[in-house]
């Protein structure tokens, strides 16, 4: 989040829009990466959409059939430099290599890595 460390000299307006812009555009980055993944066969709870969760960070949870299988992936989005967008696995501590799956530009290709992550999980010794 080096890009919002960089905006906290601004004024309290022109900070709150550049935020509220931010994620917004976050939020557009998972709703496609959502429809992606329903369309094959994945459900998907928003949590960046409820209000209960409007301070918390974005995330988007992926379910396989059912939620009581266990298997699930966790995705956020983060803004890199010259305001490229990436999705990331949640969870992993380097945003540099680890938990990358695609840029925000092609969510059908983060959604085949959804996809390979989930058929790792649920069939390992297949890999």
């Amino acid at each position: 989040m080096g890009s919002l460390r960089a905006l906290s000299g601004l004024g309290g307006r022109r900070q709150r829009f550049v935020s509220w812009w931010g994620r917004a555009a976050a939020i557009g980055h998972l709703d496609l990466l959502a429809s992606a993944l329903t369309a094959k066969g994945y459900r998907c709870v928003k949590l960046y959409r409820a209000e209960e969760f409007a301070g918390r960070p974005l995330l988007l949870w992926v379910f396989g059939v059912s939620r009581a299988d266990g298997v699930r992936v966790a995705v956020i989005v983060h803004a890199a430099r010259r305001g490229i967008w990436a999705y990331y696995q949640a969870g992993h501590h380097s945003y540099e290599q680890h938990g990358y799956l695609a840029s925000c530009d092609d969510p059908r290709a983060a959604a085949e890595k959804v996809d390979a992550i989930f058929r790792y999980r649920m069939l390992p010794a297949a890999f």
